[in-house]
């Protein structure tokens, strides 16, 4: 395939709002999991005794970018730290997880595919040279292991094997050996074959399985992609496919789908798994790059913008295990779980509601699509993603201001030493485009760069909020990439407590959010009015968000779901208005962290 290639913490820097949402992240969570949380603080991937599998590669996965994109010199320490201790551990022929020698046939490889895919990530932010080499061991005694049979996939490995595909790439493309596409064909042997698994999504289940676990599943969408080359395979386009059997079935109002934690329908009660948000959008970003297929992009866009920021407190020092569509509280249910494999707690913000994955794992989300504004292939530079950030490539320099997607005017500043082709993707949503004040049409604006001229470009265009379609009679309003709610207000009721050793306190504790606002609404106008604010200290703040949309409804008798005493009914009881007509003022989906957002429209 001819793939678009990424740029690293080396060339890419965030500007504006995007840097201050890293700053964010990296005083949060985040930037102190080694400080605080015993399963990275005490790993056994550095010689404790705590978790030695899939947690602290987690962790690194978004750490180590984030430190490097933020040039923080500590962070940066505190990350070579880790992969320093990795790297000595790593045994004489190869082996590098934390495993005693005689438990590896039993020990799940996931964490080796996993591990793997994490040093490059180091590599292309630090350069250490050290690396290929550590990667080349450790896949030369996994390819040995797999073939002598003395390890298989199983379990989280079998429905995880296309990430392998990430190092295996990296390393053939340095050393060109047919072993490296043996141990391909192996994994995908003994991997599972997504494409057989597609009946058992259409009816959601209460049972936990590896065949509808929305995190296998959001990782396996770029399973093709990464493999067909490898595999000398034909590129089918197998992602749309599965992608559509998924979104009929299971799809939500921001693109995500339901997954709590396996597959769950289309109730807007039903949550979704933040592991699942990250995941969904790395394959976004590795479809888009490996196809230049822009409806990935632009699925990545919504999902980055509303799922991502929804789900982590504003100070990012909490998260939720699982978000819903139509979250009207994040209590403890009593009694049984509204969930479908998920305990009841799931949805509280906390240090590691349910199980502890999405507390290492989110940490990618934001940097990694960071590193997906802009790509390259030849002699042309493509703006992917349109963020406040600044490039800097072998002489071309460009600069782009922007409060994207809070409003839809760009600013790119550009020189360079050399002539090159720059290309700008315009989403498929936008309006009136104008170029330096110059209508233009196009999904894509291309530029020729003049070496040693000064060049600036201004992009315009509108978007219109619109009411979207969704199951059950219900509509959420979307304008460009952002999905809005109506935004329940809440008090918050904080826990500090241990369990299992790990400690909860401020600010890493645990929190109930309880409504103390209306949030029984349906539409009564078709009329929608956007409203454009300043951008906060906190970009995706929940009290001061930087647009909003006004719209017209009045209160209806909707119900609660039988059985619970904070949850809305999957649809309304009944549509007959109990109150006048209300303007009522519509937060960005990521914004409200209470929220309705599939609602019916009435007379």
């Amino acid at each position: 395939m001819n793939k678009w290639n990424f740029y690293t913490t080396n060339e890419i820097k965030p500007g504006g709002w995007l840097k201050r949402q890293l700053q964010i992240q990296a005083e949060g969570l985040s930037g102190n999991l080694d400080k605080m949380w015993p399963d990275v603080r005490d790993s056994a991937w550095i010689g404790g005794t705590r978790e030695g599998w899939e947690r602290v590669p987690y962790w690194l996965d978004g750490f180590v970018p984030l430190a490097y994109l933020l040039e923080d010199q500590d962070m940066i320490e505190r990350a070579k730290k880790y992969i320093d201790a990795i790297i000595s551990a790593q045994k004489d022929d190869g082996w590098i997880c934390p495993c005693d020698d005689d438990k590896r046939a039993t020990y799940d490889t996931w964490a080796v595919l996993l591990i793997t895919k994490v040093l490059t990530v180091y590599y292309d932010c630090a350069k250490d040279e050290r690396i290929p080499d550590v990667i080349y061991r450790v896949l030369k005694n996994y390819y040995a292991l797999l073939k002598a049979e003395k390890v298989k996939l199983f379990e989280w490995g079998k429905y995880r094997w296309y990430e392998g595909f990430i190092a295996i790439g990296f390393t053939y493309e340095r050393y060109q050996e047919d072993w490296l596409l043996e141990l391909a064909r192996i994994l995908k042997e003994q991997g599972a074959d997504y494409n057989a698994l597609v009946p058992l999504w259409e009816r959601p289940l209460n049972w936990w399985r590896q065949d509808t676990h929305i995190v296998n599943l959001m990782m396996m969408l770029k399973s093709e992609a990464v493999s067909c080359d490898l595999l000398n395979e034909e590129y089918t386009d197998n992602a749309e496919y599965l992608y559509s059997i998924l979104s009929k079935y299971n799809g939500t109002a921001v693109e995500t789908f339901t997954g709590d934690e396996c597959l769950s329908g289309l109730s807007p009660i039903q949550g979704t798994e933040l592991c699942a948000v990250v995941e969904q959008m790395y394959s976004y970003e590795l479809l888009y790059a490996y196809t230049g297929d822009n409806k990935w992009a632009e699925r990545l866009e919504v999902v980055a913008f509303n799922a991502l920021p929804a789900t982590i407190s504003d100070d990012m020092w909490c998260h939720q295990y699982v978000q819903m569509s139509n979250q009207i509280a994040c209590e403890r249910f009593p009694g049984r779980s509204l969930f479908r494999t998920n305990n009841a707690e799931a949805h509280l913000f906390g240090l590691e509601p349910y199980f502890g994955c999405c507390t290492a794992n989110f940490n990618q989300g934001w940097p990694k699509f960071t590193l997906s504004a802009y790509l390259h292939k030849g002699n042309t530079v493509l703006n992917a993603i349109m963020l406040p950030s600044e490039l800097n490539d072998n002489g071309k320099h460009i600069k782009l201001e922007t409060n994207y997607p809070f409003d839809n005017r760009m600013k790119y500043s550009i020189h360079a030493d050399e002539d090159f082709i720059f290309k700008v993707r315009i989403p498929s949503f936008a309006e009136n485009v104008t170029v330096n004040g110059k209508r233009t049409d196009g999904s894509e604006l291309s530029f020729d760069i003049k070496a040693g001229e000064r060049t600036e470009i201004l992009i315009d265009f509108e978007t219109t909020p619109h009411f979207k379609g969704r199951p059950h009679g219900l509509y959420s309003v979307q304008c460009g990439s952002l999905i809005f709610s109506v935004p329940v207000k809440y008090e918050k009721k904080m826990h500090e407590y241990i369990k299992k050793e790990v400690e909860r306190k401020y600010p890493y504790c645990d929190y109930e959010y309880l409504p103390v606002s209306p949030w029984n609404y349906a539409y009564c106008d078709t009329e929608l009015t956007v409203v454009n604010k300043e951008i906060a200290d906190i970009p995706f703040s929940s009290h001061m968000p930087p647009v909003t949309v006004k719209a017209k409804a009045k209160e209806i008798n909707w119900g609660l779901e039988d059985g619970f005493e904070k949850v809305c009914a999957k649809v309304p009881q009944s549509l007959e208005p109990i109150s006048d007509v209300q303007e009522i003022e519509l937060y960005p989906y990521g914004c409200a962290k209470l929220r309705m957002t599939e609602i019916p429209i009435v007379e």
